[in-house]
């Protein structure tokens, strides 16, 4: 009998082991390719718009950036984060192997761990308010007074600067608005519309080597320079020709007129902060002259930047088709003959 019970169990043995393996490996090789194509999908998603978040448990292989947004670590970046217009935030278990680096955001990795080297070229730039947090206190009519007043005489001097270094491209400029103001509104609303998008392109080119990652911030200094003073030059164009405009005919040499051109202008363009910042004291009608002064400014700016593109900086003038020399040759006027050619002689009538 007891034979028979440990024949039986030996055959068992032999009989079950084949069939809980034939059981046990699809399984082990679902889970294998479920990981595998994880993988995949984590290490192709590498730019993100509006923010991202690693998961607890998830590994990303890097550089990973985001634009416009705040990117939350809570699982493994296997590489370079970056976020451009937002703050990495690296939470408890969570880690970078490589850089963390915020740019017009910070980095906040109090619990998390980062292995390479910590860095933030701004301060945080937060898209949502903390919870708890005080909304702002409204500005009294003093401080408003003097934060306008004070962007009205940095524009001046600007302007005055710019007339005196650059007045050549200051000209070029306003000679394109002159010629076409409504073509260059339309390009410099194409112009800020394109700013952010190619800004981000820029920084992904250089976030995809390790040489390109240092160069991010100095990249992004030049470009906010390029656009500040292309931006800069269009307005005091467009206040420089407003100021003419409405100065009337002014006696006195071409430099003098648009001095008084440009002066004029800015004072306009400005003085409707100014006034709205006058009256701080009533929220309503403060609100509509702030608006009213956003629009005005707003045009000036966007046309003078599509001006600004136009014309090259200032260096091109010849943007609009040349006007062509309409005026007929007299029918009397014969060509001067040319060298190799032989001029007739005319008919005369002979006499009887």
């Amino acid at each position: 009998m007891r034979a028979t019970v440990l024949q039986f169990a030996v055959a068992s043995l032999f009989v079950g082991s084949p069939a809980s393996s034939l059981e046990t490996a699809p399984a082990i090789t679902l889970a294998t390719q479920a990981q595998q194509s994880d993988s995949r999908e984590t290490a192709a998603d590498t730019l993100r718009l509006g923010g991202r978040v690693v998961e607890a448990g998830d590994t990303v292989r890097g550089p990973v950036l985001v634009a416009a947004g705040d990117l939350t670590i809570r699982g493994t970046v296997s590489g370079t984060a970056v976020t451009l217009l937002g703050d990495l935030i690296v939470e408890d278990g969570g880690g970078v192997t490589g850089d963390a680096i915020a740019i017009l955001g910070s980095v906040r990795s109090a619990s998390g761990s980062v292995g390479g080297s910590v860095k933030s070229y701004a301060a945080s730039f937060r898209w949502l308010p903390e919870a708890g947090e005080e909304p702002p206190t409204r500005r009294g009519t003093a401080d408003a007074l003097s934060l306008s007043f004070g962007w009205l005489v940095v524009m001046l001097l600007i302007g005055i600067g710019v007339l005196v270094f650059a007045g050549n491209y200051l000209d070029g400029v306003t000679d394109v608005l002159e010629r076409s103001f409504w073509r260059s509104f339309l390009i410099g609303v194409a112009g800020e519309l394109g700013i952010l998008p190619l800004l981000v392109l820029v920084v992904a080119g250089l976030a995809i080597t390790v040489v390109g990652i240092l160069l991010i911030p100095f990249a992004i200094v030049a470009f906010i320079l390029a656009v500040a003073g292309l931006v800069t030059l269009g307005f005091l164009a467009v206040a420089q020709l407003v100021g003419g405009s409405l100065g009337g005919r002014a006696t006195g040499e071409a430099r003098g007129r648009a001095l008084r051109g440009l002066v004029l202008g800015v004072t306009l363009i400005m003085g409707a902060w100014v006034v709205a910042a006058a009256f701080q004291w009533s929220p309503l009608l403060s609100g509509l002259l702030w608006m009213l002064a956003f629009a005005v400014t707003f045009v000036a700016a966007t046309a003078g930047l599509g001006a600004a593109v136009l014309s090259r900086g200032g260096t091109r003038r010849d943007v609009t088709t040349p006007e062509t020399d309409t005026q007929e040759t007299p029918v009397w006027q014969t060509p001067t003959p040319v060298t190799g050619v032989t001029a007739a002689r005319r008919p005369m009538k002979v006499g009887s």
